[in-house]
């Protein structure tokens, strides 16, 4: 006779599994544009964030800086000192004042071998980041700028994942979410301006989502093809 499954069983909470890691584990607050690590440190630890939103930025070796990745509440980053990566090949600072939590590498692989449901929440998280990453490139080879911006603002606001969005996301700059789009701050501001007319977002202060831009981004209305033409 088959076993009955165990009932009321309690999903796996990451934040809580974390927070009772012994050994190698410490929690710090970062400061709004407070840098939690730079490109070219030791890659030695693997973070989680438990409150705020970080960005990633690469330098290149004339200096340009671009923005490459934005990582929110419950998000990991740095595992590649998992992969036998030495040094760290992004900047990692804080967009918001953000509490994050820093688990040495030895004490991560001590984890994912030992416990199976931790290790599979990490796989998850790296595959869909993955898939993400993937939507980003597609993205960046098809779709016109103000989609790119659009999609970028969906994002943050956590239109699309797991959980309630949260409309009013966090203060950032027009330079920054032009690097973020492969664009130029100007054409950000354009787009930006427009979607404001088009009732898609409100900013005074604070930036907010409507859910009327994901349903154009969806649907391809007309009048996101207006708004890249009239920045032509």
């Amino acid at each position: 006779m088959a076993k009955a499954k165990k009932k009321n069983q309690q999903p796996f909470n990451v934040k809580t599994f974390l927070s009772t890691v012994d050994g190698g584990r410490t929690v710090k607050t970062y400061r709004r544009n407070e840098k939690i690590f730079s490109q070219g440190d030791p890659a030695d630890a693997v973070f989680y964030i438990q409150e705020g939103k970080v960005k990633v930025c690469v330098v290149s070796g004339a200096g340009k800086e671009a923005v490459v990745a934005l990582h929110a509440k419950g998000d990991f980053f740095g595992e590649g000192c998992l992969a036998a990566q030495p040094l760290r090949l992004a900047t990692v600072a804080a967009m918001t004042e953000c509490v994050v939590m820093r688990l040495d590498k030895v004490a991560v692989v001590k984890e994912l071998q030992e416990e199976p449901k931790f290790a599979e929440h990490f796989m998850s998280y790296l595959l869909a980041r993955n898939a993400r990453v993937e939507e980003d490139l597609v993205d960046q080879l098809f779709n016109s700028s103000e989609k790119r911006l659009a999609r970028v603002l969906l994002l943050m606001a956590n239109f699309g994942k797991e959980g309630k969005p949260e409309p009013v996301i966090a203060k950032i700059s027009q330079g920054t979410l032009a690097e973020i789009v492969g664009t130029t701050r100007s054409r950000v501001s354009t787009f930006m301006n427009k979607f404001r007319d088009l009732g898609f977002i409100t900013y005074n202060g604070e930036l907010e989502v409507r859910n009327s831009l994901l349903n154009v981004v969806l649907h391809d209305k007309p009048q996101l093809r207006r708004v890249e033409e009239s920045a032509e």
